[in-house]
Protein backbone atom coordinates (compact mmCIF):
# COMPACT_ATOMS: atom_id res chain seq x y z
CA UNK A 1 0.00 0.00 0.00
CA UNK A 2 2.75 2.45 0.85
CA UNK A 3 4.65 1.39 -2.22
CA UNK A 4 1.98 2.29 -4.42
CA UNK A 5 1.53 5.79 -2.37
CA UNK A 6 4.68 6.75 -3.36
CA UNK A 7 4.25 5.66 -6.60
CA UNK A 8 1.56 7.87 -7.32
CA UNK A 9 3.00 10.68 -6.01
CA UNK A 10 6.16 10.16 -7.85
CA UNK A 11 4.15 9.95 -11.57
CA UNK A 12 2.04 12.46 -10.40
CA UNK A 13 4.82 14.79 -9.77
CA UNK A 14 7.29 13.57 -12.64
CA UNK A 15 4.63 14.08 -15.30
CA UNK A 16 3.51 17.55 -13.94
CA UNK A 17 7.08 18.97 -14.56
CA UNK A 18 7.26 17.01 -17.99
CA UNK A 19 3.85 18.69 -19.07
CA UNK A 20 4.80 21.80 -17.76
CA UNK A 21 8.06 22.18 -20.15
CA UNK A 22 5.94 24.94 -22.31
CA UNK A 23 7.70 23.97 -25.44
CA UNK A 24 5.66 26.33 -27.56
CA UNK A 25 6.91 29.48 -25.37
CA UNK A 26 10.28 28.27 -25.76
CA UNK A 27 10.27 28.16 -29.13
CA UNK A 28 8.50 31.65 -29.50
CA UNK A 29 10.81 33.12 -26.92
CA UNK A 30 14.14 31.59 -28.61
CA UNK A 31 13.46 32.44 -32.23
CA UNK A 32 11.63 35.48 -31.97
CA UNK A 33 12.35 37.36 -28.43
CA UNK A 34 8.97 37.43 -28.01
CA UNK A 35 6.69 36.02 -24.79
CA UNK A 36 4.03 34.41 -26.82
CA UNK A 37 1.35 34.89 -23.80
CA UNK A 38 1.11 38.57 -24.85
CA UNK A 39 0.26 37.63 -28.40
CA UNK A 40 -3.37 35.72 -29.83
CA UNK A 41 -5.09 34.10 -27.30
CA UNK A 42 -2.33 34.06 -25.20
CA UNK A 43 -1.71 30.23 -25.09
CA UNK A 44 1.13 29.03 -25.70
CA UNK A 45 0.40 26.32 -27.57
CA UNK A 46 0.54 25.39 -31.68
CA UNK A 47 -2.15 27.03 -32.89
CA UNK A 48 -1.12 30.35 -30.97
CA UNK A 49 2.17 29.37 -31.92
CA UNK A 50 1.04 29.54 -36.47
CA UNK A 51 -0.23 33.39 -36.03
CA UNK A 52 3.62 34.16 -35.11
CA UNK A 53 5.92 31.51 -36.70
CA UNK A 54 4.05 30.05 -39.36
CA UNK A 55 2.49 26.28 -40.46
CA UNK A 56 5.97 24.69 -39.97
CA UNK A 57 6.24 25.10 -36.50
CA UNK A 58 2.85 25.02 -35.67
CA UNK A 59 3.67 21.01 -36.36
CA UNK A 60 6.54 21.08 -34.49
CA UNK A 61 5.35 22.56 -31.73
CA UNK A 62 1.84 20.06 -31.93
CA UNK A 63 4.38 16.88 -32.63
CA UNK A 64 6.56 18.31 -29.74
CA UNK A 65 3.42 18.62 -27.36
CA UNK A 66 2.32 15.32 -28.52
CA UNK A 67 5.48 13.77 -27.64
CA UNK A 68 5.50 15.38 -24.12
CA UNK A 69 2.04 13.78 -23.32
CA UNK A 70 2.91 10.91 -24.24
CA UNK A 71 6.09 10.42 -22.55
CA UNK A 72 5.48 9.90 -19.26
CA UNK A 73 2.10 7.71 -19.62
CA UNK A 74 4.49 5.55 -21.40
CA UNK A 75 6.97 5.46 -18.86
CA UNK A 76 4.28 5.26 -16.19
CA UNK A 77 3.01 1.64 -17.96
CA UNK A 78 6.64 0.38 -18.00
CA UNK A 79 8.40 0.99 -14.75
CA UNK A 80 5.50 1.23 -11.91
CA UNK A 81 4.04 -1.93 -10.67
CA UNK A 82 -0.20 -2.97 -8.92
CA UNK A 83 -2.29 0.14 -10.31
CA UNK A 84 -0.83 0.00 -13.71
CA UNK A 85 -2.49 -3.46 -14.60
CA UNK A 86 -5.95 -1.94 -13.95
CA UNK A 87 -4.75 1.13 -15.81
CA UNK A 88 -4.82 3.81 -12.70
CA UNK A 89 -0.97 4.63 -13.23
CA UNK A 90 -1.08 5.50 -17.07
CA UNK A 91 -4.17 7.60 -15.93
CA UNK A 92 -2.59 9.41 -13.20
CA UNK A 93 0.52 10.03 -15.31
CA UNK A 94 -1.58 11.56 -18.31
CA UNK A 95 -4.00 13.62 -15.86
CA UNK A 96 -0.70 15.08 -13.85
CA UNK A 97 1.13 15.96 -17.92
CA UNK A 98 -2.45 17.86 -19.11
CA UNK A 99 -2.30 20.11 -16.27
CA UNK A 100 0.99 20.64 -16.39
CA UNK A 101 0.70 21.65 -19.87
CA UNK A 102 -2.20 23.92 -19.08
CA UNK A 103 -0.83 25.38 -15.82
CA UNK A 104 3.08 24.62 -16.20
CA UNK A 105 5.14 25.68 -13.01
CA UNK A 106 7.42 27.66 -15.60
CA UNK A 107 5.05 30.24 -16.70
CA UNK A 108 3.35 31.13 -13.31
CA UNK A 109 0.29 28.26 -14.03
CA UNK A 110 0.16 29.47 -17.28
CA UNK A 111 0.24 27.48 -20.39
CA UNK A 112 -1.78 26.22 -23.24
CA UNK A 113 -5.55 24.51 -23.85
CA UNK A 114 -3.74 20.38 -23.55
CA UNK A 115 -5.37 19.25 -26.68
CA UNK A 116 -1.69 17.66 -28.18
CA UNK A 117 -0.71 16.83 -24.95
CA UNK A 118 -4.21 15.05 -24.42
CA UNK A 119 -3.67 13.75 -27.77
CA UNK A 120 -0.38 12.50 -27.57
CA UNK A 121 -1.29 10.75 -23.74
CA UNK A 122 -3.97 8.97 -25.84
CA UNK A 123 -2.10 7.19 -28.42
CA UNK A 124 0.22 6.41 -25.04
CA UNK A 125 -2.57 4.63 -23.53
CA UNK A 126 -3.62 2.73 -26.79
CA UNK A 127 -2.18 3.72 -30.58
CA UNK A 128 -5.23 2.88 -32.23
CA UNK A 129 -7.42 5.18 -30.53
CA UNK A 130 -4.96 7.95 -30.49
CA UNK A 131 -4.77 7.89 -34.07
CA UNK A 132 -8.43 7.04 -34.87
CA UNK A 133 -8.70 10.86 -32.69
CA UNK A 134 -5.90 12.47 -34.31
CA UNK A 135 -7.65 11.44 -37.69
CA UNK A 136 -11.12 13.08 -36.50
CA UNK A 137 -9.27 16.18 -35.32
CA UNK A 138 -7.91 16.69 -38.86
CA UNK A 139 -10.79 16.08 -40.49
CA UNK A 140 -13.01 18.38 -38.04
CA UNK A 141 -10.38 21.26 -37.91
CA UNK A 142 -10.36 20.62 -42.15
CA UNK A 143 -14.16 21.04 -42.54
CA UNK A 144 -14.89 23.40 -40.18
CA UNK A 145 -12.05 25.66 -39.99
CA UNK A 146 -11.82 25.82 -36.50
CA UNK A 147 -8.73 23.94 -34.54
CA UNK A 148 -10.94 24.54 -31.11
CA UNK A 149 -13.87 22.29 -32.70
CA UNK A 150 -12.19 19.86 -33.98
CA UNK A 151 -10.78 19.78 -30.98
CA UNK A 152 -13.57 19.59 -28.84
CA UNK A 153 -15.60 17.02 -31.12
CA UNK A 154 -12.27 14.57 -30.87
CA UNK A 155 -11.77 14.46 -27.52
CA UNK A 156 -15.53 14.33 -26.41
CA UNK A 157 -15.73 11.02 -28.49
CA UNK A 158 -12.51 9.42 -26.91
CA UNK A 159 -14.69 7.80 -24.38
CA UNK A 160 -16.54 6.20 -27.02
CA UNK A 161 -13.92 5.06 -29.05
CA UNK A 162 -12.25 3.61 -26.09
CA UNK A 163 -15.15 1.80 -25.02
CA UNK A 164 -15.32 -0.05 -28.59
CA UNK A 165 -11.64 -1.13 -28.20
CA UNK A 166 -12.54 -2.35 -25.23
CA UNK A 167 -9.40 -0.88 -23.17
CA UNK A 168 -10.02 -0.26 -18.97
CA UNK A 169 -12.61 1.18 -18.07
CA UNK A 170 -10.40 3.85 -16.58
CA UNK A 171 -9.21 4.87 -19.85
CA UNK A 172 -12.28 6.01 -20.78
CA UNK A 173 -13.14 7.54 -17.13
CA UNK A 174 -9.42 9.36 -18.42
CA UNK A 175 -10.80 10.65 -21.92
CA UNK A 176 -14.24 11.68 -20.37
CA UNK A 177 -12.72 13.91 -17.28
CA UNK A 178 -10.23 15.05 -20.14
CA UNK A 179 -12.72 15.98 -22.39
CA UNK A 180 -14.35 18.19 -19.70
CA UNK A 181 -11.23 19.84 -18.20
CA UNK A 182 -10.67 20.52 -22.35
CA UNK A 183 -14.04 22.06 -22.85
CA UNK A 184 -13.64 24.50 -19.89
CA UNK A 185 -10.48 25.59 -20.97
CA UNK A 186 -11.64 26.54 -24.35
CA UNK A 187 -14.38 28.28 -23.38
CA UNK A 188 -13.15 31.83 -24.70
CA UNK A 189 -13.04 29.85 -28.08
CA UNK A 190 -16.67 28.72 -27.32
CA UNK A 191 -17.91 32.18 -26.67
CA UNK A 192 -16.03 33.56 -29.79
CA UNK A 193 -17.50 30.82 -31.65
CA UNK A 194 -20.95 32.10 -30.70
CA UNK A 195 -20.23 35.46 -31.92
CA UNK A 196 -18.64 34.52 -34.98
CA UNK A 197 -15.33 35.88 -33.87
CA UNK A 198 -13.02 32.84 -33.47
CA UNK A 199 -10.13 32.46 -35.74
CA UNK A 200 -9.94 30.22 -38.48
CA UNK A 201 -6.97 28.27 -39.97
CA UNK A 202 -7.61 29.36 -43.38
Amino acid sequence: MLNNIFEVLFVILGAYLIGSIPTGYIVVKLFTGKDIRQIGSGSTGATNVKRVMGKTWFFIVLLLDAFKGALPVILAKMFTIGLTSIGIMPVVAAVAVIVGHSKSIFLNFTGGKSVASSIGTIIALNWQVGLILAGIWAAVTFVSRYVSVGSIVALWLAPFVMLIFKQPIAYAWYCTIGAIYITYLHRGNIKRLLKGDESKVR
